[in-house]
């Protein structure tokens, strides 16, 4: 049996949280969001991977997201 939950939610976490894609928190030139700037900074990289972490954990623990494949 495999199961395919934390690799989807972490691809799909990923890209959505990926700095400066869909939004950059927090912005550069002292703006606190911005949207679709494709940039990143240090600040930005983690704070964007404390989020992920905590969705992550809250996704495959606390709710415990599954996806089997069974023949």
């Amino acid at each position: 049996m495999s199961d395919w939950g934390p690799v989807v939610v972490a691809v799909v976490l990923f890209v959505l949280l990926s700095p400066g894609l869909l939004l950059q928190l927090p912005g550069k030139c002292g703006r606190l969001v911005e949207f679709g700037n494709m940039q990143t900074s240090a600040a930005s990289i983690f704070v964007h991977s404390i989020i992920f972490f905590a969705l992550a954990a809250v996704f495959l623990i606390a709710i415990g997201v599954h996806i089997t494949t069974d023949p």
